[in-house]
């Protein structure tokens, strides 16, 4: 509860962030270009990037910020390691449900799949599936909505209702699921996904 974060946050919408993990370097853009970068493992990258959220969150902060390296442990919902899977079909539902157009990137989903039917991923809990050649995963949990949902990704504003518009239209709050990997490999665009 003490972090920066979209739910509470709105504005970090309008950032766009990269992480290379070869450098361990983030780079973060603001209004298309950068504003900041820094190697997370040095005083001097982290200072960097806490600079930036000093400036860019100034009137919603209580003290300065503070970028933590905690190794092993997930800044996460989940305390496992997990990959998020959204069935573009149940945004697809869900914009009926709003009347509006439903950025599927308000779900910060890490894979993307069409062909499905609405609300099909739910039902996939406790089963594995296969993604490109190799990989594997093991569905483990519905991934429940919170209001970090309500936030355009492009604008940073907070405009529809989307976990009330999920309870009230489809009986839940869910939308996506998190699989955890089984069996690790490389995955590309297009590339099917069997159960």
């Amino acid at each position: 509860q003490r972090y920066l974060m979209l739910m509470r946050n709105e504005r970090l919408a309008r950032l766009r962030t990269r992480f290379d993990d070869a450098t361990h370097t983030l780079t973060i853009e603001a209004e298309g270009r950068e504003a900041a970068r820094g190697d997370l493992r040095t005083p001097e990258g982290r200072a960097a990037i806490e600079r930036l959220f000093a400036q860019f969150c100034a009137d919603e902060l209580r003290g300065a910020p503070r970028v933590l390296h905690a190794p092993g442990f997930s800044f996460s919902d989940v305390a496992s390691k997990v990959v998020s899977i959204i069935n573009l079909a149940s945004v697809a539902a869900l914009e009926g449900a709003v009347g509006l157009p439903v950025h599927p990137l308000r779900f910060r989903g890490n894979v993307y799949v069409t062909g499905w039917p609405a609300w099909h991923e739910l039902d996939l809990v406790g089963q594995e599936i296969a993604i490109g050649g190799s990989a594997r995963l093991r569905i483990v949990k519905r991934i429940v909505r919170c209001a970090a949902t309500n936030v355009d990704p492009d604008t940073g504003i907070r405009d529809l209702a989307i976990p009330t518009t999920l309870m009230r239209s489809f009986g839940h709050a869910d939308c996506g699921v998190y699989g955890e990997v089984i069996e690790a490999g490389e995955i590309a665009l297009h590339d099917e996904l069997r159960h």
